[in-house]
């Protein structure tokens, strides 16, 4: 094949000797110069220059080097070259410029191209007439590809495969089939363009049945179901499938390589996976930048962090995603300080780098450092997106701060920004948090469109701020906006129920979650249940639902019975739950505790010193009566003021002695403080956090000291006092 340093001097004694002139050799040499990739195309166009006087083909095969080296808008111009000459286009013309405009995704100058094929003539050719019809179809104007396809006088495959596509991209479900169906010759391309609309709307049986039918697979078609199975979470059918594409010896492509490795991620594959890079090594095409992060994704997330980072550090072509998925991949290994590394000397950072740096802080419950990466994204003008906003109000939620979570939901009405699902579910809870319940209920109220997971933010975060009543008026409401309850609903309705005390209602939500919305309780479901029958006294009858549960009971659900023996004074069931919980978590000083006052409210003093002696055994903590101090210091961010507690001993319900107006006062001040001088009649105290929420109650959350160096001295539970603001 002749050099390109060979095409120049042909071309140069064509112009010396004046032989350029010649049509018919000046279209070879042109032809030769575009269709040949080591060219440069202006080299094409300096050629085009020499031509006097240039025929169609020449122009032709200028417009389509320009196409197929992805200069559309240049094969657009030339045409507007081409009318000025005077010259005039054929049947091989339009349909390169048509496909320029699809490739430009202009519909205008689509328009303007088909009033030109109308006015030569050539809306009869079914060439032109099938661009035309792919043009509309990329543009997405399936109204006039439809026209187009009806008015052509001959159809052939490509003028059904072309309108078929159009109706896949749209997602038209109902044409598409309508189309496919009434086609006179089923062929390949139709039934793969099939496959891939029936997997993005779930329908993989019919897209697995339609594969079956087809007599001569392509590519093409194994690549549109291995897709169809990792859209729909059907990741151990999508490896089986690329298992047996393989053994019949079908080219892999990248394209089908990085749907199984997100197959392999899904199911922490990660021996298949390293298989997959075996294979990709040797057919030649693991150095596409898709398939290289494909493969960091899938060993970060598997905890190979030392391939990733070995893959991500021998790789020549790495774009943003490669940086991206390195970020999130620390984090998912717990190197958080790697991550911040990587992210510090990324050359380029884009919203997702941010968002993962975010997300990842959030993760790990850093959520300073978090908003304090927001923070910085607003002082360099950076919008942040919804994945952002969601993490950003998560931590806002989880510290809480709900001047900060205020001043985001302000960022977000300010601009502009879309309040769907997801964030205002986000808000919903951020607002429940923070105890701003009427907050929450307004920005419930205004959502268009509302899932399951935001009716379980408000029926939970009502539940969780006193108003166990309205969270179950809101759990019917939900039921009659006809939102199917999820497992998360019932736990908020049964804790409702259980707050209230509503031992009929409780059940029978619990019922109806397994018999009416076949819903299989998990160990969640079980201890709010038993947690609603003990504190009813109904203790054997939260030992029996124990003893029935299909899944192991944890601590938590044993320790939900233990209080209710301790509230009722069981001695019978609350020592052997005692016991096995203590054998279970030794180190745990509530349980000893609560054994051992057990034990105390019968008499049976040889339990508490058995008892008293497992603590020390264990080496848990005695707490000793005496005075706490705390140092109280209100931090204006977090809305938080940590105080001394001091109650009396006198009393089986101690009573607090912490006055409204000592809060308030504290309130507004905003400044530190030592620890509060708070009279007792007695020296026990303990410590307390007194959560401050403007507009809303105040909690009070402490823990008094459950054992005493004399037994017969009075003991309290743990629990939360409320003043009314």
């Amino acid at each position: 094949m002749p050099t390109s340093k060979a095409i120049q001097s042909i071309f140069s004694q064509m112009i010396l000797t004046g032989f350029i002139r010649d049509t018919y050799a000046a279209s070879r040499i042109i032809k030769f110069s575009a269709d040949s990739k080591f060219i440069h195309i202006g080299y094409s166009l300096q050629i085009l220059n020499h031509i006097e006087n240039p025929n169609g083909f020449i122009w032709n095969t200028m417009m389509r080097a320009f196409l197929e080296r992805n200069y559309p808008q240049e094969a657009l111009y030339l045409y507007q070259v081409f009318l000025v000459k005077d010259a005039i286009p054929d049947y091989y013309t339009f349909p390169i410029l048509l496909q320029s405009c699809a490739a430009r995704l202009s519909e205008f100058e689509g328009k303007q191209m088909h009033n030109h094929v109308l006015k030569f003539g050539f809306n009869s050719d079914i060439y032109v007439g099938n661009t035309l019809i792919n043009m509309y179809s990329v543009c997405g104007n399936m109204r006039s590809a439809r026209k187009i396809f009806k008015e052509s006088p001959v159809l052939d495959l490509v003028s059904w495969n072309s309108i078929l596509a159009g109706y896949v991209q749209m997602g038209d479900v109902k044409e598409a089939r309508y189309i496919y169906d009434r086609m006179p010759e089923k062929n390949t391309i139709a039934s793969n363009s099939m496959i891939v609309l029936l997997g993005r709307t779930g329908e993989v049986d019919e897209a697995g049945q339609l594969f079956n039918e087809i007599p001569q697979k392509d590519m093409f078609s194994w690549s549109a179901l291995i897709s169809c199975y990792e859209q729909n979470a059907m990741y151990e059918e999508a490896l089986v499938l690329f298992v047996n594409m393989n053994a019949n010896g079908v080219t892999v492509d990248e394209v089908v390589a990085v749907s199984v490795l997100s197959a392999c991620t899904h199911l922490s594959a990660v021996q298949a996976g390293k298989s997959i890079h075996g294979l990709a090594v040797k057919i030649g095409i693991q150095s596409y930048v898709n398939l290289q992060n494909a493969f960091i994704h899938l060993y970060s997330s598997c905890g190979e962090i030392l391939d990733a980072k070995k893959l991500f550090n021998e790789g020549i072509h790495l774009d943003q995603i490669s940086w991206n998925s390195m970020i999130s991949g620390y984090f998912k290994c717990g190197s958080a300080e790697d991550a911040e590394t990587l992210f510090n000397s990324m050359p380029e950072k884009d919203i997702v780098s941010w968002g993962a740096m975010i997300s990842g802080y959030v993760q790990y419950n850093r959520f300073s450092e978090a908003l304090a990466l927001f923070q910085e994204m607003q002082l360099r003008g950076i919008i942040p997106d919804e994945t952002i906003l969601v993490s950003v109000i998560s931590a806002c939620a989880d510290l809480p701060t709900l001047k900060l979570g205020k001043c985001i939901h302000a960022y977000i009405i300010k601009n502009n920004l879309k309040v769907n699902v997801i964030v205002g579910t986000t808000l919903i809870d951020m607002y429940m948090k923070c105890g701003c319940v009427t907050n929450a209920l307004e920005i419930f109220n205004a959502m268009q469109e509302k899932g399951v997971s935001t009716w379980n933010a408000l029926i939970l975060g009502l539940a969780m701020n006193g108003m166990e009543e309205k969270s179950l008026d809101m759990f019917k409401d939900m039921k009659n906006a006809r939102v199917d309850p999820n497992d998360k609903t019932f736990i908020g309705v049964i804790g409702a129920c259980r707050n209230m005390g509503l031992v009929n209602e409780g059940g029978h939500h619990f019922h109806s979650m397994i018999q009416e919305h076949k819903i299989e309780p998990n160990v969640k479901h079980y201890g709010c249940m038993v947690d609603l029958l003990g504190r009813a006294g109904m203790l054997k009858e939260a030992e029996e639902l124990i003893k029935s549960m299909p899944v192991a009971p944890d601590v938590a659900t044993w320790g939900a019975l233990l209080g209710g023996c301790y509230k009722h004074s069981d001695s019978e069931i609350g020592e052997r739950v005692g016991r096995m919980l203590i054998q279970l978590q030794p180190d745990h000083d509530g349980f000893h505790s609560l054994l051992s006052n057990i034990s105390a409210s019968k008499g049976n003093w040889k339990g508490v010193l058995e008892t008293r002696g497992k603590m020390i055994q264990h080496g848990v903590v005695k707490k000793t009566p005496g005075e706490t101090f705390l140092n109280c210091e209100f931090v204006e961010e977090s809305e938080f003021l940590r105080a001394k507690m001091s109650f009396s001993s006198t009393s089986s319900k101690a009573t607090p002695n912490l006055s409204l107006k000592s809060i308030t006062s504290t309130q507004s001040s905003g400044k530190p403080h030592g620890p509060l001088p708070i009279a007792t009649s007695d020296n026990t105290t303990t410590a307390a956090t007194i959560r401050i929420i403007p507009h809303g109650p105040i909690r009070v959350d402490f823990v008094p000291p459950f054992f005493r160096s004399e037994p017969r001295s009075a003991t309290t539970s743990s629990r939360s006092i409320v003043l009314v603001n």
